[in-house]
């Protein structure tokens, strides 16, 4: 039986366009400890697409052929130990984006930049934040 969503995928699956899609390889597997799972590559060498397991996810992506060009987004990550993988991140060469810091709605959250643009908040929730604590903080931070 073929099922809709295929083994070890979510209802929603990040894609990303870049222009160097090795570089881009080998940032998820340095920053965020990725798995290259699959790359197909097409007959001028550029990777048609690629998929990447990030902790319970995947993430594909391709270089885009012309006239398409590549795309930047900010993807949200929660993970157990959100200082020691903005830490890894840096070290893989992404730049910091925002400091690590406590956030009014309970994670301890930083993000950092990709060569390609791409932001990475990087997260760890620390605790759970009622919606009339949440409004009290947000209003007194001034957001």
């Amino acid at each position: 039986m073929t099922h809709p969503i295929p083994q070890g995928f979510h209802t929603v699956t990040p894609y990303f366009l870049v222009r160097d899609g090795p570089r881009f390889i080998r940032f998820l597997e340095e920053a965020f400890g990725g798995v290259l799972r699959a790359r197909h590559d097409g007959s001028d060498g550029h990777i048609l697409n690629a998929e990447v397991r990030v902790g319970d996810s995947i993430v594909m992506l391709g270089e885009p052929p012309e006239p398409h060009q590549p795309t930047r987004t900010m993807m949200y990550l929660y993970v157990p130990d959100a200082d020691a993988l903005y830490r890894r991140a840096m070290a893989a060469g992404a730049t910091a984006a925002a400091p690590m810091e406590d956030q009014f709605y309970g994670d301890r959250a930083g993000a950092v930049q990709d060569a390609e643009g791409n932001t990475w908040w990087i997260a760890t929730r620390k605790e759970e934040v009622p919606a009339p604590e949440l409004e009290r903080r947000r209003l007194a931070k001034g957001k």
